[in-house]
């Protein structure tokens, strides 16, 4: 019982640091800089704040997993379908976490990286709960079910992790308007399925 106290003022100190590096990376992204601006805003030198850590890839993987875990009880919270184009508005309005993103996933290739088991575990989960939601409008016939709702879910999110790429270098490309073109074209696969028609012609 000694080491309780101890370490459940090093879990709440870990949990600020995210907190304050979720607030600065959605502004700032991450810079060589910003480590410092989240150390200084949670009283602690830089040593200091990455005495918490393993390492500082392991302190930004952490914050990608913050980012998941805080949109995910706001989504519970609300008791709303899974919505991927509520996800990307959030990606526009925080461009700092995408670029971050974007950044982690592709360091995450790498077997041995902190990130790469958070991409691992994170595909699967995002692709099942998008499948889900894709099925329950297939199942009212929305959308057409020509393809598999787990298929389309793979579609969807290959499609949005390319448009956040565009969209770091081009901020005027619409990162919600693929998605909405890619539904439309479901509807009206759906539509003609419902006059008797198939999708391939």
């Amino acid at each position: 019982m000694a080491k309780r106290g101890p370490y459940e003022k090093g879990e709440a100190k870990r949990a600020e640091i995210l907190q304050v590096a979720l607030e600065i990376f959605a502004a700032e992204g991450y810079r060589g800089t910003s480590l410092r601006k989240v150390a200084a805003r949670c009283n602690l030198s830089l040593p200091g704040l990455m005495h918490y850590f393993d390492s500082k890839e392991d302190l930004l993987t952490r914050v990608l997993q913050a980012r998941d875990e805080t949109a995910r009880a706001r989504q519970i919270e609300r008791g709303a379908a899974f919505n991927y184009r509520e996800v990307m508005r959030e990606g526009a309005n925080t461009p700092g976490l995408v670029e971050l993103f974007v950044s982690m996933a592709a360091a995450a290739s790498d077997a041995e990286h902190p990130a790469h088991a958070h991409f691992a575990e994170r595909y699967p989960v995002i692709r099942e709960r998008l499948a889900a939601s894709l099925q329950a409008h297939m199942d009212a016939g929305r959308i057409t079910d020509v393809i598999p709702a787990e298929r389309v879910s793979a579609l969807l999110v290959a499609l949005a992790d390319g448009v956040q790429l565009q969209w770091l270098t081009d901020r005027s490309v619409d990162m919600e308007q693929p998605i909405d073109d890619v539904m439309r074209l479901l509807e009206l696969l759906a539509g003609r399925d419902a006059d008797g028609e198939t999708a391939e012609g």
